[in-house]
Order: C-alpha cells, then structure tokens, then sequence
C-alpha cells in the first residue's frame, strides 16, 4: 500500500499596510533539559495557546507538531515582527499558562520557572528558493551593466 503524503499548503504572498511580503520562520523548540515532558493533556493546552497566541498577533499557523520533547511551528509573519519577538511571545505566553494550569508539573519537572530551554532553531522558507534569487540578482547586474 503506497503511503499518501499530506496535502501541502499553497505558501501566498500577504499584503501588509505598505508592503507584499512572503517570510515563513520554522521554528524548532524544546523544553528545558529536553525533558520528554510534552504528553497528550499538555499537548493539547499548548495548541490551543500557540493557536490563540498566533492568531492574537495577526501571524498565520502554516503547520504545528508538538513531539513528547520539542516543537515545530511553521509560522508566517508581517516583517516588522523579528522571530526573537515571535519565539519569546511563543515560550513566554505559554510557559506561564502551563505552569499555571500544572503547578505540580513545575514543581516535579522543573525547578525556577522556565518550562523551555534558553535556544531555539529558526530557518526561513518561502516561495523561492535561495538560488533563484541570486540568479535573478545576477541576471539583473548583467541587464544594468548592459545598458551602459
């Protein structure tokens, strides 16, 4: 039996007040120590408060997976928001929710009040590809120094 791969979301440019963009962050985190702590209750808090976090700053959710020890987010957002800003609000807003609905969990899990590990990993992907941009730069280098 040939496995069926998900349906891709078709990635669109967003109009902003003075701007088109397309700027999608991955974003891979985990909780403190990587604990494996992420179990199914927990999970789904967290995706609601992601959803709720996401939607509240006008982002959009292209794809959430909250593994036992780390999460992926797949997050489109205006350029003015820096992923630091998109991380931060991501961790802080729900490491603060969690700890209050689980304040055994803290105590038994964690010491302090960080549920999530201080790094995180955050790539860009949109509709074109690195090497379609530098080859469309250079075409247009060759186009200008032409016309000299």
């Amino acid at each position: 039996m040939v496995e069926q791969l998900p349906k891709l979301l078709k990635i669109e440019n967003t109009k902003g007040n003075s701007c088109v963009y397309n700027i999608n962050y991955h974003i891979v985190f985990c909780p403190k120590y990587r604990k494996q702590v992420l179990n199914e209750s927990i999970k789904e808090d967290l995706e609601i408060i992601f959803k709720s976090v996401i939607s509240s700053n006008d982002w959009k959710l292209l794809e959430l997976e909250i593994m036992p020890d780390h999460i992926h987010l797949f997050v489109s957002a205006h350029p003015k928001q820096s992923p630091l800003e998109i991380v931060k609000k991501l961790k802080g807003i729900s490491a603060r929710l969690i700890f209050k609905k689980y304040p055994k969990f803290q105590k038994k899990e964690f010491w302090g009040k960080h549920l999530w590990s201080g790094g995180y990993y955050v790539g860009t992907a949109g509709i074109v590809t690195a090497e379609s941009i530098q080859k469309y730069i250079l075409a247009q280098t060759k186009t200008n120094s032409s016309d000299d």
